[in-house]
């Protein structure tokens, strides 16, 4: 149940509001309206273990600024992911405390302390710089979420060297997001070698072939390796919020499993 729930159903039983009002209260529990463009989810966090995240693109400055106040009255951590440097200048001018990671394009509220909560480590590798955009993005998030982060840069199938000599660094992951873009190769091969969950995201870098991240998508679901997941094009977001949920899901199976 709700903490917003059980307040009001307390509420209720003490006397302090009827039922008639109690009733039309339920009508818009679990989200807080914002002007006639918004609706937060109160009740995200407790429902699915993380809390609304704001999709940037789209929305103007202003309304940005009106979900963020909002939704800091209500979550330790109030993050935007698709936020420009001009619209996070705009941004900064009203919500001082806002911090903005420029090559993730995410700007979050944060705790003073940001250290790792949750055990696991999700590895993060890129097939090429060009592909660091959304693999910060990807990093960012499951930080902000409260998640371990390690990772490998620039080590993509065009010089496997670079890859196998990093093996442990693969060994050591708990679980692989690997992003990858041109024709997307890499996440099979780390999965060809890794004994964890690998979630491959295509990117939309490469030549006219590439069609925007098509063809790195087709591969990466056309993958001959094993326990291979894919996100949609671009989607670091995404691929971290699945890491960080297999993550929690092994948690809360070992806490409960009796052997």
């Amino acid at each position: 149940m709700s903490e917003s729930l059980q307040a009001l159903l307390t509420a209720v039983a003490a006397g302090k509001i009827t039922p008639e009002l109690a009733g039309s209260k339920i009508q818009s529990l679990g989200y807080e309206a914002i002007d006639d463009f918004a609706k937060i989810d109160r009740d995200r966090q407790q429902r699915t273990g993380f809390p609304e995240v704001i999709w940037g693109l789209g929305k103007t400055p202003t309304q940005i600024i009106e979900i963020v106040r909002a939704m800091r009255r209500q979550q330790s951590i109030v993050m935007a992911t698709q936020i420009t440097p001009a619209v996070y200048t705009e941004l900064q001018r009203a919500i001082p405390d806002l911090i903005y990671y420029q090559t993730a394009q995410i700007c979050a509220l944060t705790p003073l302390e940001s250290t790792p909560i949750h055990p696991g480590k999700i590895t993060i590798l890129t097939a090429g710089t060009a592909d660091l955009p959304v693999a910060e993005e990807a990093a960012q998030t499951a930080i902000l979420c409260g998640f371990r982060v390690e990772k490998l840069w620039d080590v993509g199938v065009a010089g496997i060297q670079r890859l196998l000599n990093n093996r442990h660094v693969i060994n050591d992951a708990d679980v692989l997001i690997v992003v990858a873009g041109m024709e997307g190769a890499l996440p099979s091969v780390v999965a060809g070698l890794a004994d964890c969950p690998v979630i491959a995201v295509p990117t939309s870098i490469g030549y006219g072939a590439s069609f925007g991240g098509i063809a790195p998508l087709l591969t990466m679901l056309n993958s001959c390796a094993a326990g291979v997941g894919v996100v949609n094009i671009d989607n670091g977001f995404g691929a971290a919020i699945l890491a960080c949920q297999i993550l929690r899901s092994a948690t809360k199976i070992a806490k409960t499993a009796d052997f």
